[in-house]
């Protein structure tokens, strides 16, 4: 290069090289922070979050459309039965002043928001590692955050089928009762917001024989059940 001189021992072949090193480095490295499969709480907030009204109990249903009073009917002028058959076929009209309730259609439940998180345990116990912990603060920071402040969680814990089912059924009891205790603990999270329940291997993530480890099993699901 004209006009600039390299300090000794340096060659722009080195600097290329230099280069072509250092760039996929930290290309690496941002990638490995994204690919631990922890959602941030912002991830979380999008995943728990309702698009809509979402109530305790039943919601999303609608009257059907149909009126409220129902109209008079009266046989049809060519009507084949006889006259006292097809009077007694009309629906009886209310009395006047009475309340008539609307017909209503079946509910139609939307499915709740919820999303699943590698929490991983200690084996064979409800004891959280240090990767479980760093997973529950982006939890912890989501549920204690304004958009899900008035918002009740179903904590579900889930195992694999290694072992028999009612030692999985206590074991993800334990784990689901554990991950309440830390939200509690860590970020003032009310007990009153968090139900944790225990599914065992009934509800597999991955279908698998019996005896399988399998780690997408090995979760937990938190499910927004309503205000």
């Amino acid at each position: 290069m004209k006009g600039y001189s390299f300090p000794r021992g340096v060659t722009m072949r080195r600097l290329l090289f230099a280069s072509a090193v250092i760039v996929p480095s930290l290309l690496f490295a941002s990638y490995g922070a994204q690919a631990q499969g922890t959602p941030s709480a912002d991830q979380i907030i999008r995943a728990l979050r309702p698009s809509g009204p979402l109530q305790t109990g039943v919601r999303g249903i609608r009257p059907s459309s149909s009126a409220a009073t129902p109209a008079a009917t009266v046989p049809a002028a060519n009507d084949p039965r006889p006259a006292a058959e097809a009077a007694a076929a009309v629906p009886a009209m209310p009395a006047a002043g009475a309340s008539v309730q609307p017909q209503v259609a079946p509910a139609q439940q939307a499915a709740a928001p919820s999303i699943d998180l590698t929490v991983q345990f200690e084996s064979g116990s409800a004891e959280l590692t240090a990767g479980a912990m760093r997973a529950l603060d982006e939890l912890g920071r989501a549920l204690s955050s304004e958009a899900l402040a008035a918002f009740r969680f179903r904590i579900e814990g889930h195992t694999d089928t290694t072992g028999s089912r009612s030692t999985n059924m206590s074991l993800s009891q334990a784990r689901a009762a554990r991950v309440a205790e830390y939200l509690q603990s860590r970020f003032g999270v009310s007990n009153s917001r968090l139900d944790p329940v225990g599914r065992g291997q009934e509800e597999l993530r991955v279908q698998t024989p019996d005896q399988t480890p399998e780690p997408r099993n090995r979760r937990v699901q938190v499910i927004n059940i309503g205000a």
